[in-house]
Parts: structure tokens; C-alpha cells; sequence
């Protein structure tokens, strides 16, 4: 279970739609988590509704939640104000969905945009922090963290999904790759603006690894 992997102080971010985020924040609250926020992705350019039976699908939900009630949590309050024009970040992020240029080792079905999830992996984490992925896909939250300058766990059973998450981490240790990358992800006021801000970002030594319990199984600590 990934609650038993986390820190206390540790937060997790859950996708979802209108067919299942309900259910998800339910379960949420029935394993103790406190839901911090339920962040509504509004997609600038949603895929076309083609049976015009109902309303287009144009937005998703993603539900910010800690592990303890009591322990605090980490929230970039200042970035996440910068990068609204001064003014603090609302629940409600207009960014674009996928774009051709981040399908460049492969599809997945579900694939989210560097975008959402570089904003969320800068809110709520610290540099060099650990962040697991236990359904990764084609790790895009991988890619994110390491641009992001984090460090990334994925787990997923698809070899498919496994191949494209090795060739798409290989393509940004190309200096040159990785630095295209982070000007062309959104929701920054120019394209240097997330270097600038990694370039400035305190490097944090974390006193503790990746430990392994034999009696709990691998464990992030």
C-alpha cells in the first residue's frame, strides 16, 4: 500500500475524472489522509465531443492530499504566486493538454502533460526529494521530477510502457534535450523561467536513501 511508503510529512497527488475522483476522495478519507485541495485541470485545447450528445470534456481532477492530519506539509506558496502574475495560484489551472513533442519515444492512452505535472512536483516538493510513481505509464512524472531536478521511482507492470519510460529518460541526460524541454513546458511567464528558478532553487542533502525492511518491503524514507 502507498501510504505505507510515504514520509509523515509526505503528499500525494491523485488524477482522476468525473467517473471516479469521487470514489477516490471517499477512500481517501476512509484511509486517514486529509484532502489538501482537489485541483481542476482545465484542458485550453480538449479533444472534440463527436456524438454532440453532451458537454465537451474539457476538464480533469486532481485531488492534493497529506498522509497525517497533524503533521505540515511542504507547499512552494511563493512560486506557485509568482508564476500567477503576483497573485496567489487558484484551484483551477488553465494549461494545454499533451503535445506532439513529449510523444517522441511513444504513446500511452492516458499520458498527462509535462506541464500539470511539473507545476504540481514544484508545489509540493523539495529539490532532490524522492517521488514514487506506483502506476508510472510511460513516467511522465519521472521526466518531470528530473527536469525538476528530483529524483523519480516508477513502478508498471507493461514492458511497452517500461521501454518508452527507459528511452524518454535517456533523452533528456542530453544536456541540450533537457534544457529544449524545460522552455517548452507551459505555464511558466517566459521560457527560461524554470531554469532560472532550478538555478536559484537551495540544494537539500536528505540524510536518507531508499531502505529496504524486510519485514515491510521497500520503503521510501
Amino acid at each position: 500500500m502507498v501510504r505505507d511508503k510515504m514520509k509523515e510529512d509526505a503528499t500525494i497527488w491523485i488524477s482522476g475524472t468525473m467517473h471516479n475522483i469521487f470514489s477516490i476522495g471517499q477512500l481517501l478519507t476512509e484511509l486517514d489522509f486529509k484532502i489538501l485541495n482537489i485541483i481542476t485541470w482545465e484542458k485550453t485545447n480538449p479533444p472534440p465531443n463527436f456524438s454532440c450528445r453532451y458537454f465537451t470534456y474539457s476538464t480533469e481532477q486532481i485531488i492534493w492530499a497529506r498522509k497525517s492530519k497533524k503533521t505540515p506539509h511542504y507547499f512552494n506558496y511563493e512560486l506557485m504566486k509568482q508564476l500567477n502574475g503576483d497573485k496567489q495560484m487558484k484551484d483551477v489551472w488553465r494549461l494545454p493538454a499533451i503535445a506532439p513533442w513529449e510523444k517522441s519515444c511513444g504513446k500511452h492512452p492516458t499520458q498527462k502533460p509535462l506541464s500539470v505535472l511539473t507545476r504540481l512536483i514544484l508545489a509540493s516538493t523539495k529539490p532532490n526529494a524522492w517521488i514514487l510513481d506506483p502506476f508510472a505509464g510511460s513516467s511522465t512524472t519521472g521526466i518531470a521530477a528530473n527536469l525538476a531536478n528530483r529524483r523519480f521511482l516508477g513502478i508498471d507492470r507493461e514492458e511497452e510502457f517500461l521501454t518508452i519510460s527507459k528511452n524518454r529518460k535517456l533523452e533528456i541526460d542530453i544536456p541540450k534535450i533537457a534544457a529544449t524541454y524545460r522552455q517548452k513546458i507551459s505555464g511558466f511567464n517566459d521560457k527560461n523561467e524554470l531554469e532560472l528558478f532550478l538555478v536559484k532553487e537551495p540544494q537539500i542533502e536528505y540524510k536518507t536513501e531508499i531502505n529496504f525492511d524486510s519485514k515491510r518491503g521497500d520503503r521510501l524514507t
